[in-house]
């Protein structure tokens, strides 16, 4: 058998268009297991965002390829302000992110991750006031 890179591999094959511009997905999860948890390979293109949102669960995204930046943000008298400095993920690193936790996410190149979520995945977009 020959030998072959994950991040070029073909399980990157049959990527699912979404209403994300820059997105595409395959998802591992199903809707049968609610008490489990929700893995996606994701692809982004260099320069696209995800506005500040939160997720119900747990989640670890693990970058194979590219370079990603994450701020998180909290709550100040119902406006958001950025909380600590952002945090920049490379290939090969891993970060965590809690539960309800309010954080954007840009891709600074195009990116292929493993991103793992506990439970089924929410996305909850997290007004700016």
């Amino acid at each position: 058998m020959a030998r072959q890179h994950f991040a070029t591999g073909t399980i990157w094959k049959n990527m699912e268009a979404t209403d994300v511009p820059g997105l595409a997905i395959k998802n591992a999860c199903t809707t049968l297991n609610p008490k489990g948890h929700t893995t996606m390979l994701e692809t982004w293109e260099a320069g696209t965002s995800e506005p500040p949102h939160s997720h119900p669960g747990d989640d670890v995204t693990v970058v194979l390829e590219g370079q990603m930046t994450v701020q998180f943000y909290k709550r100040d008298g119902g406006a958001l302000v950025s909380d600590g400095a952002p945090l920049v993920l490379k290939k090969g690193d891993a970060g965590y992110i809690g539960g309800g936790r309010i954080h954007d996410a840009s891709y600074d190149t195009a990116c292929k991750l493993i991103y793992v979520h506990d439970g089924a995945f929410g996305f909850d977009a997290a007004d700016q006031k």
